[in-house]
């Protein structure tokens, strides 16, 4: 069975794949030779922050306009037609939400506390959540699973924004840029890879999956391997990796849940958990895929009201111009002086000499740690006592108690301790602390010794595997996938992929401004000053040192560029602090991070749930009765993934960035070889697709982990496990590769009987 379907425009397929191509992979490769400036830009930095984006936007919206023209039943059929209460309802919203804004801007004036701007902002929007899903409950199948299949073009990209900005999107994007700057490091690539990833990864989605699976009419993902291949492995297979990719993916929104709703209510991590997974529930459980459509498109409006607002304020404030996308361009070329200046500066030099002496002074106990562990707690024992003789102040022994109190345990527990603060010394001891520089692409120097350039082409090779993993993981995650099985017809789902990359670039060229005005603020307005002196927000946000760390190492009063620590996580959730803006941006800040998070899980959570009843328990019966059933058991498996979740995220397993982009690799592999060359190749057997998805699954897999610490240290392996240097984060590489050639191969061999195919 060829699902297909229609004439298909290959030449156009084969030209928009090209510049697809060449935009994702034929730039970045020469982008050490690409420096040359245009208008104070270098090139190569401007084209994957800005350029790449405009190309991938260009790409769907023509494949839109040219395929619905070239399809006889899209051209034929009347344009749909939006409702124009859609658009009432929507502008009553919009503009209630900057109502509520502006009236808690004017309480703070008249001093309403900060507990209670918080408390009424969060409450409000968690109730709006809550009745769209009341309103929008159901136990009709069609309106579960895909909202009735009614959604309009231009909403439902707005959905597919929401969802698709996620809490690393949100949170964790900006930050990342800021650390990692064009491309990361030679052993964490990044930066710029997930602006190319996770907005190309559209032109896929648009050109060689959604238009032909919403022809199918299906529910679900596996309903497509079903319906393609036929039989109970295919479907199943499918399900059981909808829900792992799922559920790595949805561990790390409720963790951002946690995250946000313990910042904007000052209650516990876990509870911040609970009370965010309880409007999460509210939506999906109650009212399926109609509840959740409709609160994301009310989530989108307040992300982007919450990253545009600090964003444009702080361009406005240091170029004096809002539009933050064209203006940061003129702060690149302070920073990369700037960085000249730190990496020259002999009080830098001070500060990385003293971490290096800390690291060395770890590496020593590292020898005996038994000894060493014995010897630190007898000196603590000895001071203790000394100053409890001379009657010293109380605070100077409770920091003794508090020393001695935090001391490992047991020797295990001390070697992990000090490796991991060895490695953390000597990675501060590098330049810049540890970062590469703003516009550098790639580690190295291709014209340096030979180490060098086996640096700089790892560093290369990885930045391009991850930019591959996160585009194809784009065309297999089961939850936007089904997001486009929304639309009334396959034309509304070709223009509703181009308005959801329209709706997402807003966020995603926005994010590298956001990321280099912020690191200018540091540079400038932080680094250098006095400790005396320092702004409030540093110290509000240094209580806790995973978002901000800053420490006087080398004593001497002056709080230097190498002494200050960034988060990943800071960046956003700072903003409005850094520029300066009132409370109410700080509380619209942090609720439009709660929505990201929350969309996100509600369509994971949502998908997890259908796959769990729909295609593992009852595989597609299809009477009323049954479709009743099916719905009832979609939320009981919902709820308790739920929990599941939340308990994981709770133990805080790894960071929001690192488990979105292994979700990615996971999607990618287990789902987008058998998927594509079943629509696009008839000889793809049931069997070669089995083998396909549970080897390249598998091969992800057994990378991701073999390649942990954790199993290497338990199984005793040394060195790494890396296969040409390519990172865990990427292993999708090997997954899919080693899926497609496996699916070719079995179905070449073990065709489909002629009833089957």
């Amino acid at each position: 069975m060829s699902v297909g379907g229609g004439k298909r425009t290959w030449q156009l397929h084969a030209v928009l794949l090209a510049l697809w191509f060449a935009a994702s992979f034929g730039v970045v490769f020469f982008a050490r030779d690409l420096q040359f400036e245009v208008l104070g830009w270098p090139w190569s930095y401007w084209f994957v922050a800005q350029g790449a984006v405009g190309v991938f936007i260009a790409i769907v919206i023509v494949f839109a306009w040219r395929s619905n023209r070239a399809d006889p039943v899209a051209s034929a059929a009347p344009a749909h037609q939006v409702p124009t209460y859609y658009h009432r309802r929507f502008a009553a919203y919009v503009a209630g939400l900057l109502l509520l804004l502006g009236v808690l801007a004017v309480a703070e004036q008249y001093g309403l506390s900060r507990p209670w701007m918080a408390g009424i902002f969060l409450s409000a929007t968690l109730v709006l959540y809550a009745g769209i899903g009341v309103y929008a409950r159901t136990a009709e199948a069609s309106e579960y699973y895909v909202a009735g299949r009614r959604i309009p073009a231009v909403y439902n990209g707005m959905a597919t924004a929401a969802d698709w900005m996620s809490a690393a999107s949100f949170i964790s994007l900006a930050g990342g840029l800021y650390l990692q700057g064009f491309s990361g490091t030679a052993e964490m690539p990044g930066g710029f890879a997930y602006i190319l990833g996770w907005t190309g990864g559209f032109c896929l989605v648009a050109l060689l999956v959604v238009p032909y699976l919403r022809k199918l009419q299906l529910y679900t993902v596996p309903d497509y391997f079903a319906a393609r291949y036929g039989g109970r492995w295919p479907r199943m297979i499918a399900a059981l990796a909808t829900v792992l990719v799922s559920f790595v993916y949805v561990v790390a929104q409720i963790y951002g849940v946690g995250l946000i709703t313990s910042r904007l209510t000052g209650m516990h991590f876990e509870i911040g958990i609970l009370l965010g997974l309880g409007g999460v529930l509210v939506c999906s459980f109650l009212g399926g895929m109609r509840a959740v459509t409709w609160t994301q498109v009310t989530q989108y409006v307040i992300i982007m009201l919450a990253f545009m607002v600090p964003v444009s304020w702080l361009a406005y404030k240091q170029v004096g111009n809002p539009l933050a996308p064209v203006a940061f361009g003129q702060q690149i070329g302070a920073i990369t002086e700037m960085e000249s200046k730190l990496l020259r500066s002999s009080s830098e030099q001070e500060v990385r000499d003293e971490y290096l002496r800390r690291a060395d002074e770890l590496a020593l106990r590292l020898q005996d740690v038994d000894a060493a562990l014995q010897a630190q707690r007898k000196d603590l024992r000895e001071r203790l006592q000394r100053v409890g003789d001379g009657r010293a102040d109380e605070a100077t022994a409770s920091a003794l108690r508090r020393e001695l109190a935090s001391l490992p345990k047991d020797v295990s527990a001390a070697r992990e301790r000090w490796k991991q603060e060895m490695l953390d010394y000597r990675e501060r001891a590098q330049p810049l602390g540890g970062m590469p520089r703003t516009v550098q692409a790639f580690a190295g120097d291709p014209e340096g010794d030979a180490s060098e350039q086996a640096q700089f082409n790892t560093s290369r090779l990885n930045f391009l595997a991850l930019v591959l993993c996160l585009m194809v993981g784009t065309a297999g995650l089961p939850h936007l996938l089904t997001r486009f099985y929304t639309t009334a017809s396959v034309a509304e789902t070709r223009r509703s992929v181009a308005w959801s990359l329209v709706f997402i670039a807003l966020l995603y060229v926005s994010a590298p401004a956001l990321a280099v005005l912020v690191k200018y603020e540091v540079m400038v307005h932080l680094a250098g000053q006095s400790f005396d002196q320092l702004p409030s927000w540093v110290v509000q946000w240094s209580r806790d040192p995973s978002l901000l760390w800053v420490s006087d190492v080398n004593d001497d009063k002056v709080l230097q560029y190498a002494e200050i620590r960034v988060g990943a996580d800071l960046l956003m959730l700072a903003s409005p602090e850094i520029g300066g803006l009132p409370y109410v941006v700080a509380v619209l800040v942090a609720a439009g991070g709660l929505a990201a998070a929350l969309s996100t899980a509600d369509g994971l959570l949502l998908t997890i749930g259908n796959a769990l009843a729909h295609d593992v328990y009852f595989e597609g019966e299809s009477s009323r009765a049954q479709a009743m059933r099916r719905v009832m058991w979609s939320k009981f498996a919902l709820l308790v993934v739920a929990l599941i979740a939340a308990y994981v995220a709770a133990q805080r397993p790894a960071g929001i960035l690192y488990l979105v982009s292994a979700s990615f690799s996971l999607a990618g592999a287990a789902f987008v070889p058998a998927m594509v060359m079943g629509i696009f190749w008839k000889k793809a057997s049931r069997l070669g697709a089995v083998w396909g998805m549970l080897v390249g699954l598998g091969v992800t897999v057994y990378y991701m982990a073999v390649n942990s610490l954790a199993v290497r240290a338990w199984l005793g392996l040394e060195g790494n496990g890396l296969w040409f240097g390519i990172q865990p984060v990427s292993a999708g590489v090997f997954g899919v590769a080693s899926g497609m050639l496996v699916t070719w191969l079995v179905s070449l061999r073990y065709p489909d009987q002629p009833e089957n195919s």
